[in-house]
């Protein structure tokens, strides 16, 4: 059996085929859904996975292993210049993991960014977004500080919204420890991990803390409930399909929990005024997209400053693609960029 570095020099070749040979090792022609085009290289992993138990069969460690290894056959290299930390951080269930992302030469005018990483609640851990962080350290020119937040089914909701809150106030108390700006932090994530940035937005209103810099949601869930056209459209979408959706919401949620609480369903929050400025990204190929947009829109009418983008061509998880799939990395890119911009708008 060929080696990991061998089995991710021979993918590294095949995904650099062109599109229409790509398309037709994945069951051939364009895959043309709502409007939007499949990239060919997701096409490939799509028809690839098609081989393999969908994630709804398996048992929560099979799922948290079989990712782990999956992910790190695709995530591209750490961002040169950027050095990272590891980080323990009280929590109220003991020490949380984290990671700290610091750049080559920081601005002292940049927030700190606090990131949860996606899977459902209940898989994921530092080295998931390993790439992405690097990348939003680089871009944005600031320490980026990773969470390893508790998982279901062993702790379910509300253990790791729980963790990230404790990791971004202690981030808030410790600017001056990475040289950040002496100002809260921007709070960040994807899918969970953006589920979880919309509600500490939303949490520190509640408590009347200060809002974050700035809140970078990417793909997030924000109705754990949804019935959105895209719902349907995109239920057999890889790597998140409905049926994922559900047994991740099955493992995450205790049987007490109410769908419609708003620390599950930022989006049920009636009134959302007042909150951080927001960077809001979603994947065209994903049963969330509308969601993302909905919230993005809703953030937009209540006055909030809001840049939003939806990468048409791409399926959920993008950010943890960087090294396979070209327009995946692109996007990570801009959507760095995008925060960096919101940060110096709020210095002018």
């Amino acid at each position: 059996m060929a080696s990991d570095a061998a089995q991710k020099t021979i993918l590294k070749l095949i995904l650099s085929l062109p599109s229409p040979i790509l398309r037709a090792m994945s069951g051939g022609g364009v895959v043309y859904k709502g409007g939007r085009t499949l990239d060919p290289r997701f096409q490939f992993f799509a028809h690839a996975a098609k081989k393999l138990p969908p994630m709804s069969t398996l048992s929560p460690a099979e799922a948290v292993a079989g990712s782990a290894k999956g992910l790190a056959a695709v995530q591209g290299p750490l961002e040169p210049g950027v050095r990272t930390e590891s980080l323990s951080v009280e929590g109220p269930n003991g020490p949380i993991p984290c990671r700290a992302y610091r750049p080559e030469q920081p601005d002292a005018n940049a927030p700190l960014i606090v990131y949860a990483h996606m899977g459902g609640g209940v898989i994921g851990d530092l080295e998931t977004c390993h790439a992405f962080c690097s990348i939003l350290s680089r871009v944005c020119r600031t320490t980026v500080i990773s969470v390893d937040y508790r998982l279901a089914p062993d702790h379910k909701f509300p253990a790791g919204l729980e963790d990230v809150l404790a990791a971004y106030r202690w981030a808030r108390d410790n600017t001056a420890r990475f040289g950040a700006a002496a100002v809260a932090p921007a709070i960040g994530g994807d899918s969970m991990g953006g589920n979880f940035s919309a509600i500490v937005a939303q949490e520190m209103k509640r408590n009347g803390e200060p809002q974050p810099a700035v809140q970078i949601l990417i793909y997030p869930a924000v109705d754990v409930a949804s019935e959105t056209a895209s719902m349907t459209t995109y239920a057999d979408a890889y790597p998140l399909s409905r049926a994922t959706m559900d047994w991740f919401m099955g493992h995450y949620i205790g049987a007490d929990a109410d769908p419609a609480d708003p620390r599950l369903s930022p989006d049920k929050t009636a009134d959302l005024t007042g909150l951080a400025p927001a960077v809001v990204a979603t994947a065209g190929f994903d049963p969330l997209v509308d969601q993302g947009e909905g919230y993005a829109k809703r953030l937009k009418a209540a006055g909030v400053p809001v840049s939003y983008r939806c990468y048409d061509s791409l399926a959920h998880g993008f950010t943890a693609f960087t090294g396979a799939i070209p327009a995946a990395d692109d996007a990570c890119r801009e959507i760095a960029w995008l925060v960096r911009e919101m940060f110096e708008k709020r210095t002018l």
